[in-house]
């Protein structure tokens, strides 16, 4: 920092007044380029747009199974169901509709109101509870509607227009502009984030809406906001385009998603483990374990390899090589590059379903047990078999997880639990009954024991 006092001296006054001269210079550089690109008006396009933006109500049944306390006594008060309020926009003709899971998660009815004011009934056609998307029809009929695309979410660079219309707090066909704050975000929300940030004003009622870029083509799918207070402070987070356009055409084409699967466990490349390896690299996914039976082990995957790309995608961390493999279509073969001792070693992989090796295709049987948001069961033999795990496993085995559960952020399938609040845990229903019993307890996280591959490590989770 210079300070300028009473020794103020002629050089560098000369010094100061060339760089307040050259900035002076840059800023009306940049207001000419701002005069350049900013419109005069949104009108136009908001006028386009927003016929093809829909306004999502979902009646929920309200009785002592799915809901208690002040809701429940409404419900008794005024005899209606609770009511979710969306927004959504259709992407064909014949009346298909993306929203966000959260909007129409357990509906009894969907009601999906177009901008003209015509309501129409809506059926859930799919979701995907891991990046909060779904996909509904609207029973039209014959009726042709409006319909908007998707764009290409890479080439929308930080500081760009974008518009969000949507149905904010019931006030449906609300236009809000801003710019891309920043992108690839992780807001922690699971294991796909990758959101575009926006202070285009988003409020509840927003989510399920679409984000626009300037050409008028879908960006984003606005999911959540970052607020203290419920309401819009200019941070808002959508499901990037390239991401939502996959998901929605699996669930379009499948009726649920087909991710990609390679059969390791990664961590980040962190100073301590780069020395521990003796490597000077900054960034890659670390492999820790490899899976019997999986994917990477038939490639030749070896732990402490460095994966570096994955299917001709940088990879930098964890979050890249996991997008990246789900990305990667079933049974397809993708070329992966990782560093070995020093050197870049290319190796083939030929993706395995991750929905099928997750779940492991078993019927649950009476002696699994599920609560805070797990699937509990015990290792037997088939278990083992289909998780990798060794012989001599104890304890139980996560065989599913529920993506919107708190567990989510710290239990994968395949994990072992071994003890929960520092007591040995060896069966299912005693561990989900002592999860609810802390639960009821209002006791905050509790510490838990947990094996994953060679790894076993402490953990806190929120019963």
């Amino acid at each position: 920092m210079v300070r300028v006092g009473s020794g103020f001296s002629v050089g560098l006054g000369r010094v100061l007044i060339a760089v307040l001269a050259l900035l002076a210079f840059t800023s009306l550089g940049t207001a000419e380029a701002q005069r350049r690109s900013s419109p005069d008006s949104f009108a136009d396009l908001a006028e386009v747009l927003t016929p093809a933006v829909v306004n999502i109500s979902s009646s929920k049944s309200v009785n002592g199974a799915r809901t208690t306390g002040e809701l429940q006594r409404l419900q008794r008060k005024f005899n209606r169901p609770a009511v979710s309020l969306g927004s959504g926009f259709i992407i064909k003709a014949s009346g298909v509709v993306v929203t966000n899971n959260h909007v129409i998660d357990n509906a009894d009815e969907i009601t999906v109101t177009l901008n003209d004011g015509r309501d129409f009934t809506a059926q859930v056609i799919a979701r995907d509870r891991e990046t909060d998307l779904a996909v509904l029809q609207l029973d039209g009929g014959s009726t042709r509607f409006p319909y908007v695309s998707f764009g290409d979410d890479s080439k929308a660079r930080v500081g760009d227009w974008v518009i969000a219309i949507g149905n904010p707090f019931g006030l449906g066909g609300s236009v809000t502009v801003g710019i891309v704050s920043a992108r690839n975000r992780d807001i922690q929300s699971g294991q796909y984030d990758d959101f575009i940030q926006t202070d285009a004003a988003i409020n509840r009622g927003n989510s399920g809406g679409p984000l626009f870029d300037m050409s008028g083509k879908v960006i984003g799918v606005n999911t959540a906001i970052y607020s203290q207070t419920g309401g819009s402070v200019g941070v808002g987070f959508a499901v990037p385009s390239d991401l939502a356009e996959t998901v929605i055409s699996q669930l379009l084409e499948f009726g649920e998603t087909r991710r990609g699967w390679l059969g390791v466990t990664i961590d980040d490349i962190t100073p301590q483990n780069a020395s521990l390896l003796g490597v000077s690299v900054t960034s890659g996914a670390l492999v820790t374990v490899v899976r019997p039976n999986s994917p990477a082990l038939d490639a030749g995957v070896e732990v402490n390899d460095i994966v570096v790309e994955f299917n001709r995608k940088k990879v930098s961390g964890v979050r890249d090589l996991t997008r990246a493999v789900a990305d990667t279509p079933v049974g397809s073969s993708a070329p992966m590059v990782v560093l070995r001792e020093g050197k870049r070693v290319t190796l083939f992989v030929r993706v395995d379903r991750r929905e099928k090796r997750q779940l492991a295709n078993l019927p649950i049987p009476a002696n699994a047990a599920q609560g805070a948001g797990l699937t509990l069961q015990e290792p037997t033999d088939e278990i083992k078999q289909a998780f990798g795990l060794p012989s001599n496993t104890e304890g139980v085995v996560v065989t599913a997880v529920d993506p919107d559960s708190p567990a989510a952020l710290v239990l994968q399938p395949g994990d072992v639990i071994l003890e929960i609040g520092w007591e040995r845990i060896t069966r299912p229903g005693a561990a989900v009954d002592k999860l609810a019993k802390l639960r009821n307890l209002n006791s905050g996280p509790v510490q838990i024991y947990v094996q994953r591959g060679d790894l076993l490590f402490y953990e806190s989770l929120r019963p």
